[in-house]
């Protein structure tokens, strides 16, 4: 089963140094960084951080996406795109993660891009990603910590070891902090709930058997009475 999933973090944005004097308009930074503990997230069954393990992103996939850099997840606002590799949007797998580079388009969303990261009320990148939730030694696995959430729940580390999609790039206002309301927003487009979701009644598999053979009984009685 593959879900899509954002994971945001302090990249460190900045405006490329141009070399030729003129003003640059470059932006560049990490969209995803190895080893790096995400902030505490909820799904609809548990509290975990999430790491992204060395290795978990090639290159070679990254070259069959058509990756979107975009603000704040809006497809509306698409300030480049990677084309399987051979469009506007950059990007090498080195030994932090992946970093990107773009030249911001001459548009009213590529100049607020500039303005914003440059003041730096912009200083931070995630991304939507999926992966195989099915398959545990190779996509991802969870391991406990020794820790509780606030709901008294505990706490676990889980480790994406393999993606197999990336959707989008985008440039963020405060991806540090979950408590804001665009953090949350970028979280909950991919299917990530903030709130504690209730969890299901566990069914009793041999009261559900003693029901279906009751339900079978009846209707072979009816059958027998007409």
């Amino acid at each position: 089963m593959k879900k899509k999933r954002t994971i945001a973090i302090v990249s460190g944005l900045r405006i490329r140094e141009a070399t030729d004097g003129a003003e640059s308009r470059t932006i560049e930074g990490y969209a995803l960084k190895f080893g790096v503990r995400s902030r505490l997230l909820c799904d609809w069954w548990n509290n975990y951080y999430e790491v992204l393990e060395p290795g978990c992103v090639t290159r070679e996939m990254l070259d069959k996406q058509d990756i979107k850099l975009t603000m704040f997840h809006d497809r509306q606002l698409v300030l480049a795109r990677s084309n399987k590799g051979n469009g506007t949007l950059s990007y090498e797998v080195d030994k932090v993660g992946v970093k990107f580079w773009a030249e911001m388009p001459h548009t009213v969303d590529g100049d607020k891009a500039l303005e914003l990261v440059s003041r730096g009320d912009i200083a931070g990148c995630s991304f939507i990603y999926s992966t195989d939730e099915g398959d545990s030694e190779n996509a991802v696995s969870y391991e406990r910590l020794d820790e509780k959430g606030d709901d008294g729940e505990d706490i676990l580390l889980r480790h994406v070891k393999r993606i197999d999609n990336v959707y989008d790039f985008t440039i963020t206002t405060d991806p540090a902090y979950e408590q804001t309301d665009v953090s949350k927003r970028e979280v909950e487009a991919a299917g990530i709930k903030f709130e504690q979701q209730p969890k299901p009644k566990q069914i009793d598999e041999s009261k559900k058997r003693e029901r279906i053979n009751a339900v079978r009984e009846r209707i072979a009685s009816v059958g027998r009475d007409l």
